[in-house]
């Protein structure tokens, strides 16, 4: 068991491998001194390289005890950890860039939120289950053609089920959204 005193698969957690969280990052251009956002951010996979990128980031981790080891783990770092559940997130008030993996129980409602009217998200690089990343990139997702006005959608890397621990049932790829 995790030192969270909680197993993995008692919160459907996958999380991502260093390597494959490193490709997804570099894959983003992340610039210095850019404010990303991380949700679901686990034990820090993205979270990491986003600091070496040089981002202040703001990590989202709704599990305690993750929280908790993130505060520890980046103490030093320009990380801001925030416990709260990716639903009800409050967004920054100035330009953000969202790099993350989180829940796939929750991308749905994650993306409506990063969309909303009066959102000042400028990219977001979101791990999501592949099915989500089609339907989205398409245009098939309920309200899409309102956020096509505003931004492009486009299909990142596909990632391999290998590139999680454990290896989640279904495929996964990178969303990518850039405000136009």
């Amino acid at each position: 068991m995790p030192a969270s005193g909680q197993a993995r698969g008692a919160w459907g957690w996958h999380p991502l491998d260093s390597r494959w969280a490193q490709r997804v990052v570099d894959a983003a251009g992340v610039r210095p001194g850019e404010l990303v956002l991380d949700v679901g951010a686990g034990l820090g996979a993205l979270t990491a390289p986003l600091v070496q990128a040089g981002a202040q980031v703001i990590a989202v981790e709704l599990h305690p005890g993750r929280a908790d080891r993130l505060r520890r783990r980046f103490a030093d770092a320009p990380v801001k950890v925030v416990r709260v559940d990716a639903a009800d997130l409050r967004l920054p008030s100035r330009p953000f860039r969202v790099v993350s993996s989180p829940p796939y129980s929750v991308s749905t409602a994650l993306l409506k939120r990063l969309l909303a009217p009066g959102s000042r998200l400028v990219s977001a690089d979101l791990v999501l289950q592949r099915a989500v990343v089609n339907r989205w990139s398409r245009g098939d997702a309920p309200g899409a053609n309102r956020w096509f006005q505003h931004y492009d959608l486009s299909i990142g890397l596909r990632l391999p089920r290998k590139a999680f621990t454990p290896p989640p049932h279904v495929d996964s790829a990178v969303l990518v959204l850039r405000k136009r």
